[in-house]
């Protein structure tokens, strides 16, 4: 197997893809087993040859490297990162919020005084401290020096109720919680003497008496670097709990090459800005700002998102990157096209999608509005990155979410664990990728096969080998016989222009088994009626995928990440 071109790159501080039509394959002359050995050794040669050419690495920097190999072992990636960066750009800006700007020195200072202060306060290494933060200078500062203390840290939904919030906690052993003032009702779940510190306090807001702020810890704490752990704490970070309660996916040890994951096909600046408009509590926009964070940039977050201050942060600091979910996008276009064009937002090199389905129309939207700069980004809490489509090929196949990027695999299986290799053919989807899935914290994992680990969708590859995805595979339907996806009656419903936002389940039907109801969000004046939806379905799809059932709300339920509440779905009874 040939390595690819290190000067393949489209702009400077952009790197090559693996989009190269390789002549031999060396592997393909091997036996299977051996064969995965020695693709798995070439791709990781492969993926540090990466990291070098797009300046995440320093070869020709031992002492450097080595550092950030202790670091990733004792205070994990993503204070190592910090620390990395501290030191090759000290007086650069590393975040800003609506309070202004830290640079990395001001971060690395700060968290180690903070790290210090909650040493002191009783916690010690190893123990489980939560964080119910939304993005801002205090969450990063909680996640810099949770690190340097060597604490294990559980990210909080910023969605949750108290029942679910107070559940979450006692399943992960939370021993103290750093939060925003706005959550202070939810505490009301947890022990009343665990200990609390406040990362975030909004103005008018009343504090408990005897209430802790993160500003106050650090003033307090030692300004010498704490000693550092034997091991990294690590962190958990909950799955999205669309379904049920969420569940804990922990993360203690990352592969190296995993940033290589997100060079190889994201278009990650260098010394620039990234702006990120999902919540860091979610598993792609905490790494992407990892990942960004160790490239030197100033990363620009946003407390609660709106869509026409998006579009100021991004005429304001020049951002290069936006970090984001459909929903958010879909909310931006809705502005139209005069209150979009009062910003310029031409330093945009990629707007990063990931957290839920991307409907091939607002794909085309977006991309017919900022230009061709649109990646969507597939993968979950528990298999990482699966697969990234690029702007070209979702101009070509606007559904799709394209095709893995170096170490990560992708197969199809059948119902009976058979490999899948046509196109054009559906498939249980799953992945084998270098950023190891630790299992849950309540002891379940996730279904393996041959080594690769269940997504819990279904999907299929065209001709191209690019990978769509037709749904869950525990959302498919038999009505009256016939295998259905709502996911496809989704996208066509969502292209509808009278037609705001939409989802579409399957309900019991006592004659059919199962029938499709589409609940949908009508765009402000609509006069769409259900016989009109019905008679779009039937015009585009077969007879039995029109939705019998057709139900107007006002909007639908959606976590942070965007993703639909699909147990709220079905408490919306029809009229």
């Amino acid at each position: 197997m040939l390595l690819p071109d290190p000067t393949d790159a489209a702009r400077p501080g952009r790197v090559g893809t693996r989009d190269e039509d390789y002549t031999l394959e060396i592997t393909d002359l091997l036996p299977a087993r051996v064969s995965r050995t020695v693709g798995d050794a070439v791709e990781t040669a492969r993926a540090y040859l990466l990291l070098q050419t797009s300046g995440f690495i320093d070869l020709r920097n031992p002492a450097r490297v080595l550092r950030a190999v202790k670091g990733n072992r004792t205070i994990g990636p993503a204070t190592t990162m910090i620390k990395k960066s501290a030191e090759q750009w000290p007086d650069s800006p590393a975040v800003t919020d609506e309070r202004g700007t830290f640079t990395f020195r001001e971060l690395d200072d700060a968290s180690d005084r903070l790290a210090n202060a909650l040493l002191a306060s009783g916690l010690k290494e190893g123990d489980v401290v939560g964080m119910l933060a939304r993005d801002h200078r205090g969450l990063v500062l909680t996640i810099a020096a949770a690190g340097k203390a060597g604490l294990r840290l559980a990210m909080m939904n910023t969605g949750f109720a108290k029942p679910q919030f107070g559940e979450v906690a006692k399943r992960e052993r939370v021993q103290a919680m750093l939060h925003d003032s706005e959550f202070v009702g939810l505490l009301d779940a947890l022990p009343a003497d665990m200990p609390r510190f406040l990362t975030w306090v909004d103005e008018g807001d009343e504090l408990p008496e005897g209430s802790v702020t993160i500003e106050e810890l650090i003033e307090r704490g030692a300004a010498t670097p704490p000693p550092t752990p034997a091991k990294a704490g690590g962190f958990i970070i909950l799955t999205s709990g669309t379904t049920g309660l969420p569940k804990g996916a922990p993360r203690t040890k990352v592969d190296p090459t995993t940033s290589a994951v997100f060079l190889d096909r994201l278009p990650i600046p260098t010394h620039s800005t990234v702006a990120v408009a999902s919540p860091l509590f979610h598993a792609t926009g905490f790494a992407l700002w990892t990942v960004a964070t160790s490239m030197g940039n100033e990363t620009v977050t946003m407390r609660r998102f709106d869509p026409e201050n998006t579009l100021r942060l991004i005429d304001e600091h020049r951002v290069e990157l936006l970090v984001a979910v459909p929903t958010m996008l879909s909310r931006i276009l809705a502005l139209g096209p005069e209150t979009i064009g009062r910003y310029d937002t031409s330093s945009l090199n990629g707007i990063v999608v990931a957290g839920s389905a991307l409907a091939p129309e607002l794909a085309e939207r977006v991309q017919d509005t900022f230009g061709d700069v649109l990646y969507n980004l597939y993968g979950s809490t528990e298999v990482a990155v699966a697969a990234v489509a690029k702007p070209d090929e979702l101009r070509r196949a606007p559904g799709t979410v394209g095709r893995p990027p170096i170490t990560s695999h992708v197969a199809l299986f059948d119902a009976d664990g058979h490999r899948i290799t046509e196109p054009e053919t559906k498939g249980r989807v799953f992945v084998r990728a270098g950023a190891a899935f630790e299992g849950y914290t309540d002891g379940r994992t996730k279904e393996v096969l041959d080594g690769y680990m269940s997504s819990g969708d279904m999907g299929h590859f065209d001709a191209e080998g690019l990978l769509f995805i037709d749904g869950r595979d525990d959302d498919m339907i038999v009505s009256g016989g016939e295998n259905v996806y709502p996911l496809e009656v989704e996208n066509l419903l969502a292209a509808h222009p009278e037609v705001l936002d939409v989802a579409v389940i399957g309900v019991e039907d006592p004659e059919f088994g199962a029938r499709l109801r589409a609940l949908v969000v009508r765009t402000d004046g609509s006069g769409l009626d259900r016989d009109a939806v019905r008679e779009h379905v039937r015009e585009n799809l077969a007879r039995y995928k029109v939705p019998r059932d057709v139900v107007f709300v006002d909007e639908l339920p959606r976590n942070p990440t965007g993703k639909l509440i699909r147990k709220q779905l079905h408490e919306i009874e029809a009229d």
